[in-house]
């Protein structure tokens, strides 16, 4: 790990894009605390390997593809200390797109989707990802997540519909 002293831009690309990477994370953790530590990991992994993503074409894509990948992986289970929280901050500073992205409905909503298929939705219209570079950050073909998609888009319509936010969660793959 690198020390305390220059971080060669490490500082300012935090500070231009943690409200973006925060916003992402919550949508898909559908949760605020464990989206933070998510940031955090994605973050620590990446900074531990900044001299290559600062050299990477497109350093934030790339920052992305460490957080997808840890989220896709997580094994890790609420302790009994740990509860979820009722809101998701509106982290886009104001956008009104942002903000009706991130009520509480839709987060519920999302939380009823597989990890996979929430990362499908939330890297193609949260995040405003191509069908093709949702693909490379997922590491998976491009029908998969065309796959993916019309699934979680379907389950996210049915559960919006019909208010389902309270319900237990049901998983789809």
């Amino acid at each position: 790990m690198r020390g305390t002293g220059d971080d060669d831009g490490f500082t300012d690309f935090v500070l231009e894009h943690r409200a973006a990477l925060l916003r992402t994370a919550c949508l898909l953790t559908a949760d605020r605390g464990l989206g933070e530590d998510l940031v955090q990991l994605a973050l620590l992994r990446s900074y531990s390997r900044w001299d290559r993503v600062r050299a990477a074409d497109d350093p934030l894509a790339y920052v992305h593809r460490v957080m997808v990948n840890a989220h896709l992986s997580w094994r890790r289970r609420l302790s009994s200390t740990e509860r979820p929280v009722d809101t998701v901050p509106d982290a886009g500073g104001g956008d009104p797109q942002t903000g009706h992205a991130v009520t509480e409905d839709v987060r519920r909503a999302l939380r009823r989707l597989s990890p996979r298929v929430r990362t499908a939705l939330v890297l193609r219209y949260f995040a405003d990802h191509s069908e093709v570079e949702t693909a490379r950050l997922m590491g998976c073909s491009v029908s998969t997540v065309g796959n993916h998609v019309r699934k979680g888009l379907a389950v996210l319509r049915t559960v919006l519909a019909a208010g389902e936010e309270t319900a237990p969660p049901r998983r789809t793959r």
